[in-house]
């Protein structure tokens, strides 16, 4: 439930391009830069962060970092100018990437390395997601951008839920460093941190444009884009419990080979198919996309089992966020062309992603390294899995 509430911020972001673009009437490449500046700070962040945790247990990251990314979106509507707002912007990225890499060490432990465990965890961030553009729009739509102060409710709820973890952790020895037995493999976490980032770029450049493209193929408005955005977020919900029950059945590497074989389809589908079909394949692309995403995160945590925090950091935010350096080329290209000229190179990089897991094996999960957090049953961490 604490990873839904940061994970409204990821999603809040894109939701309010459309709003940017018709209160402000920033162009393309001018909202887009609003991700970007989110995206860049987040990727150069969680890495750091991820190293920090890697040395030492940091769970009060966990309730700050969710307030401060719901003061950045809160902020950035009422900013009084471009350059305020992308400051805001990039406060948000700085909270989500803080949150992330310390969660995802905690939620693995808590799960005991279960697949279908991490697939709950991040089933939470799924629904964040989600729910951003519906709470985004409710808000911002009657009102316009001078009510995004509202928006920081999520934030004070995230962290509320998170003083349970906290007192859980202070109870419970062992659960310092998140370092495991194992050898490294910088090779295969190289090329998985490739595919994560074809993957980045296919999501984040959706998310963005999305919510435009739905009114612009379906004839709607924007309660249309908004629904695209919802399908694009929600989909993902479904796609990444199935994938961790997948995975537990027939393994990582080759569900996630299935998943982007179908989102290359589907994406396909999103770009060239008009009317209310539309948005059959916006749902298909968000399950070929989100069932590899809880995945991704344990396999680079195997691949690097001696610094699962960095792992953590990388596939959850360096690589995630690398998407969000595309956006803006996307978004200049339609300036200049059309924005289905500017998404069409999008159809090829899920492909890529399929052809980088060709090349990777199912690695041991190594024996985790410090006990498992108390089960809810026995009044733990809420959700452990």
């Amino acid at each position: 439930m604490g990873h839904a509430c940061v994970d409204v911020y990821q999603g809040a972001v894109t939701a309010l391009v459309p709003f940017f673009i018709a209160e402000r009437e920033y162009t393309y490449a001018a909202a887009s830069g609003l991700v970007l500046a989110a995206s860049l700070l987040s990727s150069v962040a969680q890495p750091f962060f991820g190293a920090i945790t890697d040395r030492w247990a940091l769970p009060w990251l966990l309730p700050a970092s969710t307030v401060l990314s719901g003061v950045g979106i809160g902020l950035s509507g009422v900013s009084g100018s471009y350059g305020s707002t992308l400051v805001f912007a990039a406060i948000a990225g700085i909270g989500v990437a803080a949150y992330h890499p310390e969660s995802a060490r905690l939620a693995r432990q808590a799960s005991a390395g279960s697949h279908a465990a991490m697939g709950w965890f991040s089933l939470g961030g799924n629904l964040g997601f989600a729910s951003a553009p519906l709470m985004v729009t409710a808000v911002v739509a009657g009102g316009g951008l001078r009510l995004t102060p509202v928006l920081i409710v999520p934030a004070l709820a995230g962290a509320a839920l998170c003083l349970p973890l906290l007192r859980a952790l202070r109870a419970t020895p062992g659960t310092g460093s998140a370092t495991r037995a194992g050898i490294d493999d910088p090779r295969s976490f190289a090329i998985l941190s490739l595919a994560v980032i074809c993957r980045s770029i296919v999501f984040i450049g959706l998310g963005t444009f999305v919510a435009l493209y739905a009114q612009e193929r379906t004839g709607g408005g924007p309660s249309a884009g908004a629904v695209a955005l919802f399908l694009l977020y929600l989909g993902g919900a479904v796609g990444t419990v199935a994938g961790g029950r997948l995975a537990d059945r027939r393994g990582r590497v080759t569900v996630v080979r299935w998943s982007y074989l179908l989102a290359l389809v589907a994406t396909a589908g999103v770009v060239v198919v008009p009317g209310p079909v539309f948005y059959v394949f916006v749902a298909l692309t968000s399950a070929g996309l989100y069932i590899p995403f809880s995945l991704q995160v344990t396999l680079g945590q195997d691949y690097l089992p001696s610094r699962v925090g960095t792992a953590s950091g990388i596939t959850l935010g360096l690589t995630v966020s690398v998407g969000g350096l595309a956006s803006p080329l996307i978004g200049a290209l339609a300036d200049a062309t059309s924005l289905r000229t500017a998404l069409m190179p999008l159809i090829a990089f899920p492909g890529l992603a399929w052809l980088l897991f060709r090349f990777l094996t199912e690695p041991p999960a190594p024996r985790l390294g410090v006990p498992a957090l108390p089960s809810p049953g026995s009044g733990g961490v809420p959700g452990g899995g």
